[in-house]
């Protein structure tokens, strides 16, 4: 079974490595959507996978890294592509929450990656 929360946070952040004149170079913001994944099987007794709240404590010093701040400025993240940034957030979770198979990050409504492991 998968269970999810998402997630939001505000950040601004430019692209150093794009071709000269790209609009991505100059400094900008997102609001970003991030999905965290977890599947693994009915606990028998509390009948969940994992307590939604233990998804929210994993994720809040993530959220105080990236809310509000220049993404660029956080190690690991000088070029903060979606990607990246999802490659990033799992790194940061795995170790606390071992069933995460997925995370989602969507730079946009419409434009978001997908990391799956």
């Amino acid at each position: 079974m998968e269970v999810f929360k998402d997630f939001t946070f505000d950040s601004a952040h430019f692209l150093p490595n794009v071709p000269p004149g790209h609009k991505c170079a100059r400094m900008h913001g997102h609001t970003y959507r991030v999905r965290i994944v977890l599947e693994g099987p009915l606990h028998p007794v509390f009948g969940w996978v994992r307590d939604f709240a233990d998804i929210k404590d994993a994720w809040k010093p993530l959220e105080a890294q990236l809310d509000h701040h220049v993404l660029n400025d956080i190690p690991g993240l000088d070029n903060p592509t979606a990607e990246r940034i999802a490659a990033w957030i799992w790194q940061q979770l795995l170790p606390k929450l071992p069933e995460l198979t997925r995370i989602e990050v969507y730079e946009t409504p419409t434009s978001g990656v997908v990391v799956r492991g």
